[in-house]
């Protein structure tokens, strides 16, 4: 398996994972994991890929929030 440390194009996931969480609402909660298996596998990720490193993909998209 590819050892990824970020997403193939950061800013785009980023972007996707911000848009994804400003819909959960106020007093709910989302895992990383869940947060990351709600979105597509960047293009060129496998999903196998994909499921080991999404949520710290999604963890870094959201230390990264603006």
């Amino acid at each position: 398996m590819p050892q990824f440390t970020s997403p193939p194009n950061p800013q785009a996931f980023y972007a996707q994972v911000w848009e994804l969480v400003r819909q959960i609402p106020r007093g709910r909660v989302a895992t990383y994991g869940q947060i990351a298996m709600l979105l597509p596998p960047p293009p060129g990720v496998e999903i196998e890929a994909y499921r080991a490193f999404g949520p710290r993909w999604v963890g870094g998209a959201m230390a990264n929030c603006p």
